[in-house]
């Protein structure tokens, strides 16, 4: 039997420079992380402004759902910073010179050749039910409050502070407090199916996972993650666990996987191309150079990437690559036949295995009732085969570059594995 507890936390960031857009707001992203690493589940992360009302609510929201608050953000000496006064209201208390607090302010202003103003002072007065926690980076301290069975922390919105009030005593104390259970993740990565497809695909996998392992489908640009996650005690049985199910899904999905945890999909294609000792090269118009850029971004990609080209007007189509002038004027730059020429072509002129091509309409202009804008045409080329694909994609431009380029690596990837039909 499980002897761990399921700990759920809420992260408040304060700060009307957040809701405004001013200032992005990384410190809740990295606090989640970390969390997660040690087991603590995070069920809320919210963003309220500097306004008395909407923080009291949000303390009190947190309070009911979480067990650890964590807030940062809103501790500055000056009268807009309302975490620290808000704190003390929140659980009936007064705030008073904290003397430990003051000789680090006053310290910390000393080093930089700086006086310590009466305004830069009150940072050392703090709820008097808080434990002070010293901040070794900056003026605002740390607050720790043990309340109604409820961790609350508030810290600094500075980043770099934040962090180091984090590592060096919130995660810490959070283990000594809580006795937590182990998370395990691990993450499929899928391509060339919708998540709705996807779901049905393992509808009956899913239905019979363990109680410990649940699954989430995390969709992003013409790919869906399939992450697994594990709660328990001991990690090995959760890895094992885990690879079990794996298994069990893998001859349903197969051959939509192109790899796992952090992996991309150009770092899947080029591991693929290293191995066989195969080469590649690009004709790319409407995706404009960016599936190169994409394979290009991984670290020893010369090894099997040639080169490519960019002929974005018809003119250079037929002189740079070689795609016949009638085959343009009778089918036009976006159709199969042009896409066709352009990836044997691109092939042989860079002496590649495979030559990939991209033509289409991206918009927001230039589309029509034959040829809506999203029209994409694309064709992977080897010595024996030529394979298109006819994309239907969308309004948005960029949006349409990355799906093509989502969707090219994807045809290289089926023709390496010869799996066309």
């Amino acid at each position: 039997m499980n002897q761990y507890e399921e700990v759920k936390a809420e992260i408040l960031a304060i700060g009307d420079e957040l809701l405004y857009g001013q200032v992005l707001d990384t410190n809740s992203h990295w606090i989640s992380q970390e969390l997660d690493l040690i087991g603590v589940r995070v069920v809320r992360r919210t963003t309220v402004g500097d306004s008395r009302e909407a923080i009291l609510t949000a303390f009190a929201e947190a309070e009911n759902r979480a067990d650890i608050i964590l807030m940062t953000g809103g501790l500055g000496p000056t009268n807009d910073d309302l975490t620290k006064p808000l704190l003390a209201e929140y659980f009936n208390c007064a705030i008073e010179l904290v003397p430990e607090a003051l000789d680090a302010v006053r310290t910390f202003f000393e080093k930089r050749g700086r006086e310590l103003t009466p305004l830069n002072a009150l940072q050392a007065h703090l709820p008097t039910k808080c434990t002070y926690i010293p901040n070794v980076l900056g003026t605002a301290p740390g607050m720790w409050f043990s309340e109604n069975g409820k961790i609350w922390m508030s810290m600094p919105g500075v980043p770099h502070e934040m962090k180091k009030l984090m590592t060096d005593h919130v995660l810490p104390r959070i283990k000594e407090r809580f006795q937590l259970p182990i998370i395990y993740h691990y993450v499929v990565k899928t391509v060339g199916i919708g998540e709705s497809w996807l779901a049905d695909l393992i509808k009956d996998w899913e239905g019979n996972l363990p109680p410990h392992i649940k699954l989430a489908y995390l969709p992003s640009l013409g790919q869906v993650r399939l992450r697994l996650t594990a709660f328990g005690d001991n990690p090995s049985e959760l890895e094992k666990d885990v690879a079990l199910q794996v298994e069990k899904v893998m001859p349903i999905i197969e051959k939509y996987v192109y790899g796992f945890g952090m992996m991309t999909l150009e770092e899947a294609v080029g591991k693929m191309l290293r191995e066989k000792n195969q080469k590649v090269a690009f004709a790319e118009s409407c995706s404009g150079g960016y599936i190169s850029h994409l394979v290009t971004s991984i670290a020893g990609s010369s090894d099997y990437f040639q080169g490519g080209i960019i002929p974005y007007h018809n003119h250079f189509k037929n002189r740079l690559l070689g795609v016949d002038a009638s085959t343009l004027e009778e089918h036009g730059a976006v159709s199969e036949p042009t896409v066709i020429q352009m990836a044997e072509h691109v092939r042989d002129m860079f002496n590649a295995d495979y030559g990939l091509a991209s033509s289409g309409i991206a918009g927001p202009g230039g589309g029509w009732a034959e040829k809506p804008v999203g029209t994409v045409w694309i064709a992977c080329a080897t010595k024996t085969k030529t394979v298109t694909k006819k994309l239907q994609l969308t309004q948005d431009r960029m949006l349409n570059i990355q799906l093509t380029g989502v969707s090219v690596l994807n045809l290289l990837r089926i023709c390496i594995l010869g799996k066309t039909e």
